[in-house]
């Protein structure tokens, strides 16, 4: 017991715990909400201190004892069982991260990497091997596709892009030797969804394992796990950060799998996530669901009212009726979230009048930001750098993007001051 003198009167009493190492509580993180997992979901405070909010552990080094750690590079072990060693294994922070991640999911466990590319990069690596068969969305995050089908063939690994929202198109291209099925939903950058919980059936049944990328829905819109997928995949850096500062990745899942891919490729790939990024993904994660119900909203406002504009050629947004598989939205998303892509005449003189005469709005690359970002994706030019397309791939393709979107990610400012961005530069 202790006086403290108060400016504000006599002095009062006030007790002071004797803060001694507590035990590690225990995580409550299945019996929570979803909006209560994104704050509180793996949160451990700090034995020691009793701090709330997650530190940052730069160490790359732990002390030891000889004799009381051995991990198994074959997936046998799991590197998060054993006591803190190097920062390339596995770090107090990142730690942290990991264990929000799977409570996000509802999924046993997470691996934190680099970037979101360095996470599918460690699935494909550590699940597939010469001779085996990958089924890859044909319309995905470019770099994952051209990961997919420009480093992966050389490893002798086969690789077929499909229409994933063609399920028959999906029976149809399996093989004895597939192994993975890798789809994106919604993917980039057409907003188009594939039936997740179909897919998994189907794959399931074929003993194939699913990988899905799910950064453009977050958990807030779509669990893909709790629908049959296997494992689930975000590029961190953007709605699960939120704020534009930090690079991530992650891939969450069954334990036995993240175990499988730690151990190999987690490790030996180098894509480790720093600490200090860790630290402000988490910071990021504690606002992921009021910052995705405010961005959906902004964004239904916006798609309404782009779809009424007379310059506006074509909206897809899967909030609106007009999105071809609206009804699976409904079904599989929980809100039709914060990205929606237009199509416009003359796009190019409109993308140089975003650039001239947006005063909230920024004409740049990325998406998920708290900031309202806007960018022009051809297709022609999305064609010669990774999709190749032609035929009917190219035909479906069109008839999401026409000759090419605006993909425009809603951030968290009034919706009346990013309409009238828009407007301005929709105007001749």
């Amino acid at each position: 017991q202790i006086r403290v003198q108060s400016s504000m009167g006599p002095a009062m009493k006030t007790h002071l715990p004797n803060r001694q190492p507590t035990a590690v509580a225990p995580d409550h993180s299945a019996d929570m909400y979803p909006a209560t997992r994104a704050l509180d979901g793996g949160l451990r405070p700090d034995p020691m201190t009793g701090a709330i909010q997650p530190g940052i552990s730069m160490s790359v080094n732990n002390v030891f004892t000889p004799g009381g750690a051995a991990f198994s590079a074959d997936g046998a072990g799991d590197l998060t069982d054993l006591p803190f060693l190097y920062a390339r294994w596995t770090n107090p922070t990142v730690r942290d991260l990991e264990r929000r991640l799977a409570a996000l999911e509802q999924a046993e466990a997470a691996l934190a990497t680099a970037t979101g590319v360095a996470a599918v990069a460690a699935t494909f690596l550590a699940l597939l091997k010469s001779g085996d068969h990958l089924i890859i969305s044909d319309v995905c995050y470019a770099g994952a596709y051209e990961l997919a089908t420009r480093i992966l063939p050389g490893f002798g690994i086969e690789v077929t892009p499909v229409n994933l929202s063609n399920l028959d198109a999906l029976r149809a291209a399996l093989r004895p030797n597939t192994k993975l099925i890798h789809a994106e939903s919604p993917c980039n950058p057409l907003l188009r969804l594939s039936d997740l919980a179909g897919l998994a059936q189907i794959a399931r049944a074929a003993g194939v394992l699913t990988s899905v990328d799910s950064t453009l829905a977050t958990p807030v819109l779509t669990q893909p796990l709790t629908l049959g997928v296997d494992l689930v995949i975000h590029s961190l850096t953007k709605f699960m950060n939120g704020h534009g500062d930090a690079l991530g990745g992650a891939v969450i899942g069954r334990k036995d799998l993240i175990a499988q891919i730690r151990a190999s490729t987690g490790v030996y790939l180098g894509a480790t996530l720093s600490a200090h990024n860790a630290w402000l993904i988490l910071r990021g994660i504690d606002t992921l669901y009021p910052r995705l119900r405010t961005a959906s909203e902004n964004a239904m406002v916006l798609a309404r009212h782009l779809e009424a504009h007379p310059k506006v050629l074509a909206v897809t947004y899967p909030g609106l009726a007009s999105h071809p598989q609206h009804a699976l939205a409904s079904r599989q998303m929980a809100l039709p979230g914060g990205m929606i892509t237009f199509q416009t005449a003359d796009p190019e003189a409109v993308a140089q009048r975003m650039a001239a005469r947006f005063r909230v709005m920024h004409y740049a690359f990325s998406l998920g930001h708290q900031r309202s970002i806007c960018v022009h994706i051809g297709t022609e030019a999305m064609m010669q750098s990774t999709y190749h397309m032609q035929g009917e791939s190219l035909a479906d393709y069109k008839r999401f993007a026409g000759e090419g979107v605006f993909r425009l990610s809603v951030g968290l400012e009034d919706p009346r001051d990013l309409i009238g961005d828009l407007d301005r530069a929709l105007a001749e």
